[in-house]
């Protein structure tokens, strides 16, 4: 018996232990999704790394589609959660154009190592989409990486509000913040996670720092405020 079930006087109650059964399941489905990928994993394995019953994981969440889904999720609300206080960490109130944003993209990278297990269910989607159910696929690309600019672009609007950038407005489907804030993130944080495959393959921290500071520079020739016109002398 455990410590906490004699602490209580008996066996823990069913609504206390469903959650914790929950958490299980889907530990161990996004370790054993990273490891197999969608098509390979198998229910039976994830229920033997969760130390349950292939039942318990059906009662949970009825097919592996759904469990799929609902652990690809659940990882990408935690790293948007992440992002989230990094923008406003960084990019709030920004003093330094260059420097606020080379400090956002490189916590943003270090950020990855915080989800290995999540990451590596990353690659094993983008290894197998083609492969994968179609209602799966989409809710995660809504979800996912592929979105994340999304979030950082009212943060670049209002840069450019205050003159500290300048968007183009060119027409198409995307705002111009919008677009800018893909152009930077593939200058930068997609730039290192894919020589790193999403940390798998760690690089050496001078060489992060390097890409990212190259990148930002990049950024900043496309979408750098214009320098205000010297005054000529009388």
């Amino acid at each position: 018996m455990s410590g906490a079930a004699a602490a209580g006087g008996g066996a823990p109650s069913r609504s206390a232990g469903r959650p914790e059964k929950r958490r299980l399941i889907t530990a161990a489905a996004r370790r054993v999704f990273g490891a197999e990928g969608y098509a390979r994993a198998s229910v039976d394995d994830i229920a033997a790394e969760a130390g349950v019953s292939k039942r318990t994981v059906y009662n949970h969440f009825g097919d592996k589609e759904s469990l799929f889904l609902a652990v690809a999720l659940e990882g990408a609300h935690e790293v948007t959660a992440t992002i989230a206080r990094l923008l406003e960490k960084h990019l709030r109130k920004v003093v330094d154009v260059r420097d606020d944003l080379t400090a956002f993209a490189l916590d943003r990278v270090a950020a990855v190592g915080e989800f290995p297990d999540h990451f590596a269910l990353v690659r094993a989607i983008e290894a197998e989409a083609p492969r994968m159910p179609g209602p799966v696929l989409a809710a995660w690309i809504e979800a996912g990486p592929q979105t994340g600019h999304l979030r950082l672009a009212p943060y670049l609007a209002a840069m450019a509000d205050r003159g500290l950038l300048t968007l183009d407005d060119a027409a198409g489907t995307e705002s111009p913040a919008e677009r800018a804030a893909d152009h930077f993130n593939l200058l930068t944080v997609v730039n290192v996670n894919q020589r790193t495959f999403y940390g798998a393959v760690p690089l050496p921290g001078e060489r992060v720092t390097e890409l990212v500071v190259d990148g930002v520079r990049a950024f900043l020739r496309l979408y750098g405020a214009p320098p205000e016109p010297a005054v000529g002398h009388p």
